[in-house]
Order: C-alpha cells, then structure tokens, then sequence
C-alpha cells in the first residue's frame, strides 16, 4: 500500500512539473502563473531588502551609542551617588574581564552663554573615560581636553598658574548657546545647591561655575541635544561631592571577555546595593523601539506577500479549470481524487518554491552590490554616504518560512474551494 501511495506521488509530482515547465501555449493561465511566482519574488526580495536595510541602520545606530555608553555601568540601587570608600574598588579593577573602570559625575545643569541658555546633562569624567567609550575619536570641532594649566597675572602683577576648565559640548547644545568656534568667552554653568529647597538670589540657590568651550561632538541625535562632557573634579565641585563620590562607575571589558559573564561576576562582587547595566539595559527604550518597529515593517511585508499570493489562488483556480478534461481523463483511468489535487497542490507550491528562490537570490544580490559599492546614497548631511546594509541568515530562513507558509495556504485554500 505505501509503494502504491509512493508511485502515485510520484505520478502527481511530473504532472505538477509538466503542468509548469511543458506549456508549448503561452495562454492566460500560464501568463498568471508567472505572474504569481514573480510577485511572490519581488516581494520575497523586498522582505529581505528592507529588513537588510534597517539592520544596518540599526547596527550604525547601535555603534553610535556604543561610542558614548560604555559596556557596563554601575550605579546605586537607591539613591543617587556611591562612595569609592563603600565598595572594594581595587578588587573590581582586577576582576577577570575588565580592563579600564572610569568614574562619572552627572547632573541637569543650567548652562548660559552671552544671550543664551540652554538646560544640559553635565557628564564630569576622569582621565579614564576615552579608554571606556570613543568620544575622543568623535570630536568634530576641537581637542579631546578638560583642563589646562595657564599663565596668568595676579592682582599684584606676578604670574600664578591657573587651572582652566573645557566643555565638550553636544553639537546642538553647541549651536543653540550660540557658540560658532572654539571661544575665550567662558560658559557659565549653574547647578541647584544640595540640601537648599528655596533660594532668593543665585548665589543662594545655585553653584556657579566658568568653563571655555572646547569643542563639539556629533554622535547621535538624543546625545548632540542634550550631553556636555568636562573634569569630573570640577563637577564635584559645583555639586558639592566628596572627592571619592560619584554617580556612576563604567567599565569598559578586555578583548574576547563576555559581557554577561563579567557583569554577573562584578554584581557578585559588589552586592545588592548597585546595579549593573549593559549596554541594552542603559538605553531599554532605544532597543524596545526598535524591535517594535522592526516587527511592524515584517508584518506590513507580510501583509504585501499575502495579496501576492492572491494570484497564486487565481492561477491554480484557471488552471484547474483549465484542464477539467484531463482531471476527468484520470479520474477514468482510477486515480483517486484526493491524488487529482495533489498534483494542483505540488504545481502551487512549485510556483511558491521557485519565487521565493528567486526571491531570496535577488534580494541577495541587492543587498551585496549596495554593501559592496553603496548605489543608493544618503546624502552627506549623514554619518554614512550609502544606505547601510547587513543581511543576516536568521532573516533569510523566516523569509523562506513565512511566505512559504502563507503561500501553501494560499494553495490549498484554492485546491479546496475548487473540488475536483
């Protein structure tokens, strides 16, 4: 019984085949049957276009947040600063995987600027910070600096040194305080005063400090707008901290380590009272937003290769309809109907299969001329010149499953609704 079942199967298998591939007739139902496997293909390729396309966007995206958050954080779990003195600092900086910690001092900050004003995030950090994140290397305007000893003449005519402070200053806050190079006109930044509710004068209410603009940083919209970065002593200074006190600790890893494994191994370490954060928990909706998007584009994709496989449904219909003769030849000849749409079900997913083949191909090839030689352009008001492209095989199997499921759907809805 089951070689019998086998044969049959085979017999329906070159039916299917010579239903596609041996029409010596160009009529309607051949011409809607290529018209089915080629819209099954464009829309397999642009599923994996688009979805190549915004995983390169997002991996662009992603480095440049990288570049200023660095790959672990610790921060107390209540309140708002730690004390070096309160954990063994010394016992982290040797944990196995990590290679640099950097301590960060951060407020909201008032910072004025001849007519302007602009309300920031003051990041104070220490001379460790460029080996945690690549802010040095992102600098568009200026050095990468936060202090400087001058020169200076005092009231009675001799030279003391002086400590200057730099800001390097988020590219938006940069422009909106007006600043349009690197000035001798001191920034005043104005910090509440802690433990002080109400004051009546500035004085009272706020510490006041000068620093120069040292330059200007483009990196990414949410930071350029908000992040000014300078010496972690003088923001302790003007928020009135303790010099071992500070908000956050980041850590950047040593080549190979593993983020997860270091991050459990330094929460061992210092216990209930802190948090470590990786780089997806210090910016959860950026990463929640983009999976959300990512999985709305899928499903609007999903939605254009289900009208597609309409045709499939308009082809097997006519087709079926078509050879009614030869269905009825060999139904007389004992082939069971159950067997008679097997073929029309094998000749359906044939044209499915074959689409989604070409499909896959073309979005491929797509997708490495645009890596390789970057065709479409962006424009160079953009961190990339081309569109960014990373094709990934995880999406090149949920393609493949995700049209061939709604495709052989499509197929047996048409095999059932007409009856053989």
């Amino acid at each position: 019984m089951s070689n019998q079942s086998s044969k049959l199967f085979s017999l329906s298998s070159l039916i299917a085949r010579r239903y596609f591939f041996s029409r010596k007739q160009r009529t309607v139902i051949n011409i809607i049957s290529w018209i089915s496997l080629i819209g099954i293909a464009v829309s397999t390729a642009a599923l994996i276009i688009v979805l190549s396309v915004y995983n390169g966007i997002g991996q662009v995206t992603q480095t440049l947040f990288n570049s200023f958050d660095p790959e672990l954080v610790v921060q107390p779990a209540q309140g708002k600063t730690l004390h070096l003195h309160d954990i063994d600092y010394d016992a982290l900086c040797r944990t196995d995987g990590v290679a640099t910690v950097s301590q960060i001092a951060e407020e909201n900050a008032w910072m004025t600027y001849r007519h302007n004003e602009a309300i920031v995030s003051l990041r104070g950090v220490d001379g460790n910070y460029h080996l945690v994140t690549g802010l040095d290397t992102l600098l568009y305007e200026g050095i990468y600096r936060f202090t400087d000893t001058v020169a200076a003449p005092d009231d009675e005519g001799d030279t003391m040194l002086t400590t200057v402070h730099y800001l390097l200053m988020g590219a938006e806050v940069y422009y909106n305080l007006g600043v349009r190079d690197v000035s001798n006109i001191p920034v005043a930044i104005h910090i509440p005063k802690r433990g002080v509710a109400l004051g009546l004068t500035m004085d009272e209410a706020f510490n006041t400090g000068y620093a120069l603009p040292g330059g200007n940083f483009y990196i990414q919209q949410d930071i350029d707008n908000r992040y000014v970065v300078t010496d972690i002593d003088f923001v302790r200074q003007l928020m009135d901290y303790a010099d071992d006190e500070c908000t956050t600790l980041a850590i950047a890893l040593q080549p190979g380590a593993r983020v997860s494994k270091v991050k459990t191994a330094v929460a061992a370490l210092l216990g209930d009272g802190y948090r470590v954060l990786d780089r997806f928990e210090q910016q959860p909706i950026y990463y929640k937003v983009f999976r959300s998007e990512r999985l709305g584009i899928y499903l609007i994709l999903a939605l254009i290769v289900l009208i597609s496989t309409l045709n499939l449904v308009a082809s097997l219909s006519l087709l079926m309809m078509d050879k009614r003769h030869d269905i009825a030849t060999l139904r007389s000849m004992g082939m069971p109907a159950r067997q008679v749409r097997r073929i029309f079900r094998i000749e359906g997913v044939l044209i499915a299969a074959m689409g989604v083949a070409a499909g896959l191909l073309l979005g491929f090839v797509v997708c490495f001329v645009q890596q390789q030689w970057g065709v479409v352009k962006m424009g160079s008001n953009f961190v990339v010149n081309a569109f960014p492209v990373a094709m990934h095989g995880i999406d090149f199997l949920l393609t493949t499953a995700m049209v061939m499921a709604l495709s052989t759907l499509a197929v047996l809805f048409a095999v059932r609704k007409n009856k053989v």
